[in-house]
């Protein structure tokens, strides 16, 4: 180990505020805004991780009683998280716009000098919070490409997921942990609740090459185009365990941490595919790659896929990166 590695090393234990601090070297371009952008997505995290353990008490389980913009029906606490984010980023003065799976249109915060944009699922896998399962937040953070003091145009969502800063998820499951990359590679961080703070869990965090599970919704294996069904036969010929919890961060964050493959092809029901590109595809894209894993809609890389509208669709295989390779060898 260098003399530098050894300086920039930080131990397991490390908050995650002096964590931010000591890597904030890594982006002079940022003047600290990019540091406080994060902070204020950790604290938004701390409010709804409160929420999601008080849920059953204080009533706010179940549908809300609306459909979001792709016609899925809202849950109580979709509603609340994406509030909470909202609030936390526009309070934290950084972020000029946001786009939400649970809004149709830009949300612009009125931080016209706001240097970032913020994509994200404020609260993935939503169906499964009345039955106590993981769920999660995904979030994907740009630059803007407008003029800084001026209003947010189009190109500024319109960028590949190669433009990414930063991008990251925090999963609420039985410890709740935010996962983020800055391009440097990845890190886990699991939130403390006695002492309100997140904490370096998990330095470096590095994916399997290969793996031997498997995670894809086989309801729907009549739907999906042939090559799909031979790579899930192989999988099964092959021994893989399947493994599918239905919550999309619930389901990468075990194949990032054991080696496995997530798919959510296109299908005759969806034929653009179901997840969003935006905000679900390309967070999770940026940090498959810099844990060493690959993602793909089955023909190009996902972060080289060029955005076409705000809530876009995209397939998506993701995961370790031989798999990835083995699924691309069928296509």
């Amino acid at each position: 180990m260098t003399e530098q590695s050894t300086k920039l090393a930080l131990p397991v234990g490390v908050a995650l505020d002096r964590f931010i601090k000591r890597k904030q070297e890594d982006f002079p371009y940022a003047s600290g805004e990019l540091s406080q952008l994060l902070r204020d997505i950790a604290l938004a995290g701390k409010i709804i991780n409160g929420e999601i353990r008080r849920s059953g008490l204080e009533g706010i389980e179940g549908p809300y009683g609306t459909d979001n913009v792709h016609g899925e029906k809202q849950q109580k606490l979709d509603v609340i998280a994406n509030i909470r984010f909202q609030r936390a980023l526009k309070n934290g003065g950084e972020v000029s716009a946001i786009i939400s799976e649970e809004e149709d249109k830009v949300i612009n915060l009125d931080c016209p000098n706001g240097k970032y944009i913020v994509a994200m699922d404020p609260l993935d896998g939503s169906s499964n919070i009345d039955v106590n399962v993981s769920i999660g937040t995904i979030f994907s953070i740009y630059r803007r490409e407008s003029t800084i003091g001026t209003d947010v145009d189009d190109r500024d969502f319109m960028q590949k997921g190669r433009s990414q800063v930063a991008a990251g998820y925090i999963l609420y499951g039985s410890s709740t942990m935010l996962v983020y990359t800055t391009g440097r590679g990845v890190n886990g961080f699991t939130y403390e609740p006695s002492l309100g703070e997140f904490f370096l869990s998990h330095p470096n965090i590095r994916m399997p090459e290969s793996g031997n599970i498997y995670s894809v919704n086989e309801g729907y294996l009549d739907y999906f185009d042939q090559s799909d069904r031979d790579f899930i036969q192989d999988c099964r010929d092959k021994g893989f365990t399947a493994r599918y919890i239905g919550s999309l961060v619930a389901d990468f964050h075990r194949n990032l941490m054991k080696g496995g493959i997530y798919m959510y092809p296109s299908n005759k029901k969806s034929p653009e595919g179901k997840l969003r590109l935006l905000y679900e595809c390309n967070a999770l894209a940026f940090i498959a790659e810099q844990a060493g894993g690959a993602a793909t809609d089955g023909f190009q890389p996902t972060l080289d896929i060029d955005p076409s509208s705000l809530h876009q669709r995209a397939p998506l295989y993701i995961g370790s990166k031989n798999l990835v390779e083995s699924l691309l060898s069928f296509k």
